[in-house]
């Protein structure tokens, strides 16, 4: 493809570039206790180019330059940078001895403008948990960080497999879509940069332009407005850096796996107050699945000014064009004494038809502006538009073959055939304003704010869609035996059955080609346009005294649904106060305890579908009659930072209630009743950082139990909740050998184990859902990165030992099979 050929050659122009006499800047960086700084960013900087490299453990870097005039810094957080400038003009050498950091106030950016400088798998603050910039380690609330270097290395290029490292996160199936702290997502948005936006799960996102995922756990509503009880993976884009970056990447695989990426970034300006970031990815890759294939185009340029200190601007945009097959998952069939048989079909098992297809466009357009007006008065906007466009054609399993008397033919399953399209526009706003109040002994930070979201689903959303069985007049229903002569009929191996609408999968010969839809009895279906808005006013104050510190929010929200909007409308309204208190205590100076209570609020709307139950509200009218779903968390738990910071450690203790669960009948709306409560309660672990200057991993466990708590039906209380693993525990290194003989060399080791859990969609609790076993799967990287090339090779492999296994499922006939083994071998140049 021409993007393919275009990376190729910049590949290949930054090998074949000129070559300078080189020089060698050497030194070592230690505080002011004359302790070494490991992981201090080191940079030379000229108008042509810049330089960069990490301090290892013993403080020391090295750096190899052409010959010039250069600006020499040294960063690290907590400490003032080290600013001069230097000549390198020996042709050899030149030592520039111990440089000694003057320990400072940390001063974060308020809103994420300019990019993260450190290259490790710890990140030490957030910005979305609070809307300002704090450390996670002040933040009474646990949170995860899956940084662009532990994706790296893992070559996690897609967002499931970023944050299978995160404790009690397990993915429901083949989706972008998961299971937090016992709890299944129900919003179909993403969260990114913060905002919401709107969109399906079905395909996963690709991670090129990422900064860093977070897992902020438990209803943060207070913050995102409407987030689900569990958890929130909050996505955080690549910002421009102050310093020239440049990276391409190629990777090829199993599965006919073949990707490229690119990641420039830098000044534009010799004053550095106007910044840009470009990132650009293209994948072409099938599955070990039958006819399924996820391909996907990004192009995601920012722009970031920053005239002085107290005013900054960032604009970007994210394009993306993802074409792909919506893959339902392996079915399986035929119950026996209400136990499925998970290896009755093969994991490879797809019904879909090499025609079909599922295409996303989506493009994003991102503002981010800081002002801050004196010391004390700060004010920040933040304004983002998404446009997201579904094109749909499939095939998927629509029940059991009967034949003219009823009976269930065991090798036929009866198909449905979806063609479907949708158009949605989504505005989203963010303003607040901070004030500081500091003195020798107390700290008190205020944020007064409103933001508001706007999810339209635009005219023109519609089904053509063949089901069930034909009538003699062309209608399609459920077969009756009774009523046989009211069904026009074939015959199939010499046994007459009911036509369906759509077509029929033969498990003894299977079929997977293109179908011919022509003959099917498609139904026209229009999925009426709706609106639904969410504003929030909310008050948030951050106190210190000493070691104590406290966090409390109070947040006012209103929600608007607007069922047929433009038409003949059916409009819903809502609201609610959400608060948070949490509480933080320093044991020491690495060393914190805390506690929070927060609460959770999510309306039943037509545009964001909270329980599977709703999906039959799509054309029929709005779920927002029904009581919203409540939640709230209860948390304590101890963060720590140990070996001079370069180890993170988070420790929670949770219980998690929700109650007012849309269930029933999807298809019988009269019918629909919310669940009474169900709670999960539990406890996670995650470590991450540097053992020694050579060794980084990452690690974590959770245990959650999560059970229907009150039900109308009293044979459902205490039953597990659907896609809840309760044990979970992950496990990911990375050793760089140091000696002269294997010097370059390094080596990766991952595992993940997951606990057994039911499918997703068992709300009645019958035959109809499945236990999927517990697992472990392991992976395994070599990397190669000859000294002074700026040059990667990774090969890995993942499911080391071939294990078959399920990550997840919805119901029996939708269930998420693991990758068998295969490998990733990747090449990247950073320069």
């Amino acid at each position: 493809m021409k993007i393919i050929r275009i990376l190729f050659i910049i590949f290949l122009f930054c090998f074949t570039g000129n070559i300078y006499a080189q020089t060698i800047v050497s030194g070592s960086v230690t505080n002011q206790e004359g302790n070494p700084v490991f992981g201090a960013t080191v940079s030379l900087t000229n108008t042509d180019n810049t330089f960069g490299v990490l301090t290892d453990g013993d403080g020391a870097f090295e750096l190899i330059v052409p010959q010039g005039s250069y600006d020499f810094e040294v960063r690290y957080l907590g400490y003032a940078s080290n600013q001069q400038s230097i000549d390198v003009d020996s042709p050899s050498t030149v030592k520039l001895g111990a440089i000694v950091l003057i320990e400072a106030a940390e001063n974060l950016q308020n809103v994420e403008v300019i990019g993260r400088a450190r290259t490790d798998y710890n990140s030490d603050y957030s910005f979305s948990a609070t809307k300002v910039a704090i450390k996670n380690k002040e933040l009474p609330q646990a949170i995860t960080s899956v940084t662009k270097e532990l994706m790296t290395d893992r070559l996690a290029f897609q967002l499931p497999d970023a944050v299978k490292t995160v404790s009690n996160v397990a993915v429901t199936g083949l989706y972008n879509h998961y299971n937090i702290r016992g709890i299944t997502q129900g919003d179909d948005g993403q969260v990114l940069n913060g905002m919401r936006t709107r969109q399906y799960y079905f395909l996963q996102p690709i991670t090129s332009h990422l900064e860093r995922v977070e897992v902020i756990k438990g209803p943060s509503s207070v913050t995102f407005s409407s987030a689900d009880p569990g958890g929130t993976v909050n996505m955080v884009t690549k910002k421009p850096l102050t310093e020239k970056r440049s990276e391409v990447s190629l990777t090829t695989g199993s599965f006919g796996t073949l990707r490229a990426t690119a990641d420039f970034t830098g000044p534009l300006n010799p004053s550095r107050t106007l910044l840009y970031r470009f990132n650009a990815a293209i994948q072409e890759a099938d599955s070990f699945r039958d006819v399924v294939n996820n391909n996907a185009i990004l192009f995601a340029p920012s722009l970031s000014y920053i005239p002085n200190e107290s005013t900054s601007l960032n604009v970007e945009m994210i394009y993306s064009d993802a074409e792909g097959n919506l893959d339902r998952g392996q079915p399986i069939f035929g119950a026996i004494n209400g136990e499925f048989d998970l290896n009755s079909t093969p994991i490879t098992r797809n019904v879909g038809a090499s025609s079909d297809h599922y295409k996303n466009k989506e493009f994003i357009f991102m503002a981010n502006f800081s002002k801050k007006f004196g010391d004390n008065l700060g004010f920040n906007a933040q304004y983002m538009k998404q446009t997201w466009d579904e094109d749909l054609a499939e095939h998927r399993v629509g029940g059991t073959v009967v034949d003219i008397e009823g009976n269930v033919i065991p090798t036929l399953a009866r198909l449905r055939y979806d063609e479907r399209q949708q158009f949605w526009e989504t505005n989203n706003f963010s303003t607040f304003f901070t004030y500081d109040i500091k003195s020798d002994k107390i700290t008190n930070k205020i944020l007064v704010g409103y933001d508001g979201t706007r999810w339209e689903r635009k005219i023109g959303a519609g089904f053509l869609r063949a089901r069930r069985y034909l009538t003699v007049e062309g209608g399609q229903s459920n077969f009756d035996p009774d009523n046989a002569d009211n069904f026009q009929q074939i015959v199939v191996d010499g046994v007459t059955i009911p036509k369906p609408a759509a077509a029929f999968f033969d498990l003894e010969n299977p079929f997977n080609g293109a179908r011919n839809v022509n003959d099917y009895g498609l139904a026209q279906l229009s999925i009426p346009a709706n609106l639904s808005t969410s504003d929030g006013i909310y008050l948030q104050n951050q106190f210190k005294v000493g070691k104590f510190s406290a966090l409390l929010n109070l947040r006012y929200e209103w929600f608007n649904d607007v069922f047929n909007y433009k038409g003949d409308e059916e409009e819903f309204k809502t609201s609610a106060f959400v608060p948070r208190i949490g509480l933080t205590y320093e044991i020491t100076n690495d060393i914190s305890a805390y506690a929070t209570y927060l609460e959770g609020f999510q309306p039943h709307t037509n545009t964001v579908s909270l329980s599977p139950t709703a999906e039959g509200f799509f054309w029929s009218t709005s779920p927002s009659r029904f009581d919203p779903l409540e939640s709230s968390l209860t948390e304590v738990g101890a963060k720590g930072e140990f070996l001079n910071g370069k180890l993170f450690a988070n420790l929670a203790i949770f219980n998690i209630t929700q109650k007012n669960i849309l269930l029933g009948d999807t298809y019988d709306l009269d019918n629909l009743t919310t669940r009474g409560e169900q709670r999960s309660t539990g406890f996670e672990m995650d470590i991450s950082g540097y053992i020694s200057p050579n060794f980084q991993l990452t690690a974590s466990y959770g245990f959650s139990d999560a059970v229907i708590v009150e039900d109308a039906i009293v044979a459902f209380i205490d039953q597990p909740i659907g896609g809840a693993p309760k044990h979970n525990a992950n496990f990911w290194g990375r050793y760089d050998f140091m000696g002269n003989t294997l010097k370059g060399i390094g080596v990766g080791f991952g595992a993940q184990y997951m606990a057994e859990r039911f499918t997703w969609y068992n709300p009645t609790y019958d035959t109809n859902r499945v236990l999927l076993p517990n697992y472990t799967v392991c992976e395994a990287a070599v990397f190669y990165k000859p000294n002074n090339t700026g040059i990667q090779l990774t090969l890995k492999i993942n499911n080391l030992f071939d294990e078959t296994y399920w990550l997840g499922g919805l119901n029996p006939s939708r269930l998420g099979p693991g990758a068998p083994r295969n490998f990733l071998l990747n090449a990247t140049y950073k320069f």
